[in-house]
């Protein structure tokens, strides 16, 4: 049984922390081979098991020193019927590969929640094709995809799905529809180009407001991923209804466009110090920030750094 899925802390005030860009830290750091970023399958061994443990951990010991509570994300990103097909699942495969990502992560959550510090395990999905490129699905085609991996995770103990790298409105729109019809709340994040907006020119206010507009407000908040702050920063009118409906961000350490780092063979890490005052500046603006982490070439120290700019009374 999910223990959050009905009441998640994190609508409820305080600060939590997410892991940062887990096929970047494996591929660059690690030197592990994740064919189309697929992180999921390192679930098909106990040696890959325990290098996500690992990954996990140090994240999670993050958030130990700094009181703050934890979204456990599953390595689950590809794990959608189109990007397993390339990877040689089957239907039932896939749905397996899925609930074993929230198994692992349950023994984690286990091991590291305190009564002060709950973790949230969230089954993570991604966009049906490229994260950098718009999408061509309408709403209808995007609900019924999506309903697959959503389904796998709502008979688990997932307690919510969050879609990543989302770059066009009606593949939103899908991801939430199905998430409401199988009864899973659902955070819906955006990612962004270095005009702030999305990859096919629409804002991210039209992004929000359509997407709530079109599903009756389902997501239970938004979240911009895998883009730098100075991307985005100024398309953000701290003020208004639709900005106050984000609260979450996943940004980049670099400043590079997304055909950079696709082009790039080497890891831009950034600076995390640097990333950190931007959060905090990001969170003067908008307080109601509450889920901070990292994506592509930033790993634990970042989301560490960004503790210390953000929570320096805990630091």
């Amino acid at each position: 049984m999910a223990k959050y899925r009905n009441d998640l802390p994190q609508l409820k005030g305080g600060t939590f922390i997410t892991d940062g860009g887990m096929e970047t830290t494996m591929i660059f750091q690690e030197g592990i081979e994740l064919p189309h970023f697929a992180a999921f399958i390192l679930l098909a061994s106990e040696e890959g098991r325990q290098r996500l443990r690992n990954y996990y951990r140090r994240y999670l010991n993050v958030a130990r020193r700094h009181g703050t509570g934890f979204v456990l994300d599953t390595a689950t990103w590809r794990a959608n019927p189109d990007w397993g097909q390339k990877l040689g699942y089957t239907s039932e495969a896939l749905k397996a590969v899925n609930e074993e990502a929230v198994d692992l992560l349950v023994g984690l959550r286990s091991d590291y929640e305190r009564p002060e510090q709950p973790i949230v395990i969230s089954g993570a999905i991604g966009p049906r094709g490229d994260g950098y490129k718009a999408g061509i699905m309408d709403t209808a085609e995007a609900e019924d995809y999506h309903a697959f991996q959503i389904g796998a995770f709502a008979g688990t103990e997932a307690d919510m799905v969050t879609a990543f790298t989302l770059t066009n409105i009606d593949e939103a729109i899908g991801v939430a529809r199905a998430a409401q019809s199988l009864g899973m709340p659902s955070a819906i994040s955006f990612t962004l180009e270095t005009d702030g907006r999305l990859v096919t020119g629409r804002s991210i206010q039209e992004a929000i407001e359509t997407t709530d507009a079109m599903t009756g407000g389902a997501p239970v908040y938004y979240m911009i991923n895998c883009a730098h702050p100075t991307h985005f920063e100024t398309a953000l009118d701290a003020g208004s209804a639709w900005v106050k409906r984000i609260s979450g961000i996943r940004a980049n350490a670099s400043t590079m466009s997304h055909e950079q780092l696709d082009n790039s063979e080497t890891l831009d890490a950034g600076d995390p110090e640097d990333l950190g005052r931007r959060y905090r500046k990001l969170r003067g603006r908008m307080p109601q920030l509450c889920v901070l982490g990292g994506c592509c070439g930033t790993d634990h120290r970042h989301v560490a750094a960004i503790c210390e700019a953000c929570l320096p009374q805990a630091a």
